[in-house]
């Protein structure tokens, strides 16, 4: 690695995967209450297969005249650290950085970054299992929120992509607020989808007092709601169009170091799954968005710079 520049995987003229190229970029050193992080693990996330095929810089949110850096969440440890930072040289940390409009994101050797926005990771944890927290199970913890208590004992709440990077951790956190779990899946994801506590299903009728959509199903998810009910969708500002009384509301994660850190420990402790498909360097980023694009994938692909 070069001592003033460093790697990303930036998109020029977005236009899917291919589109994706390594370039150097200039090293930033950490200013007051910052770090460096050399990046160990950089997860690839549907939202990175959309700054990529130009579909958020269609609607406005991207205006980089150069070239967009891809990636939301990662893991690796700290390099440099500004003054006050708080964090050593060394320590082992997983953050979220958001937005689109970027000029290079986590798919990258390096990144600077606010301390206060990153998490300590656990001893125990593999990095690049917990790249997959800070973007994942943050969604998933923001879901439940949405989502609150269950209304009723029998309150009934379908999940969409329940073998998934954020479906799975969704079943277990809408569970400990009491609703009655379903996870909507295919049929080999049965005994994992049962091993969260859910109940299973690959058919799912309408009828569902909520459905969290973590397979991205949109209008067809929608219709699985009862009247009034509540559907929450992943998408940054893209829920579908209301209908029938239906709450709708669309996801957007922002950083939370408190519960990032509370989040890492569960995982460490096994309480909430990490789910990691397969690790591919950075090189191959192209290829792992192809491989995301295919439904059936259950976990995400983490990238090692």
């Amino acid at each position: 690695m070069s001592t003033t520049t460093f790697r990303a995987a930036v998109v020029r003229t977005p236009n899917g995967p291919d589109s994706i190229e390594i370039i150097d970029v200039p090293v930033a050193e950490p200013g007051p209450g910052q770090i460096r992080v050399a990046i160990a693990a950089a997860t690839v996330n549907p939202t990175d297969l959309g700054v990529a095929a130009g579909f958020f810089h269609s609607i406005g949110l991207v205006n980089q005249p150069e070239h967009t850096g891809l990636g939301w969440e990662f893991a690796g440890t700290v390099a440099a650290a500004g003054e006050g930072a708080g964090l050593a040289v060394g320590t082992r940390v997983a953050g979220l950085v958001v937005g689109f409009d970027r000029d290079y994101g986590t798919y990258a050797e390096q990144i600077v970054v606010a301390a206060s926005d990153v998490a300590v990771v656990p001893d125990g944890l593999e990095l690049t299992a917990a790249a997959t927290v800070p973007l994942n199970a943050q969604a998933a913890a923001l879901i439940a929120d949405l989502l609150g208590d269950a209304p009723a004992d029998a309150a009934r709440l379908l999940v969409t992509g329940a073998a998934g990077a954020v479906g799975a951790n969704v079943a277990v956190l809408a569970r400990e607020r009491r609703w009655q779990v379903t996870g909507l899946a295919r049929a080999e994801d049965e005994s994992f989808v049962r091993g969260l506590g859910a109940d299973f299903t690959t058919d799912a009728k309408p009828g569902w007092d909520a459905v969290v959509d973590a397979a991205q199903l949109n209008e067809a998810a929608l219709a699985l709601v009862r009247d009034d009910g509540t559907y929450v969708g992943l998408r940054p500002g893209m829920a579908p169009p209301a209908e029938r009384g239906i709450t709708t509301t669309a996801l957007f994660t922002t950083p939370d170091s408190v519960r990032l850190a509370d989040l890492l420990a569960r995982t460490a402790a096994g309480e909430l799954p990490a789910r990691v498909h397969a690790v591919v360097p950075l090189e191959e980023a192209a290829a792992a968005h192809k491989a995301t694009a295919r439904s059936g994938l259950r976990g995400r692909y983490v990238l090692q710079p």
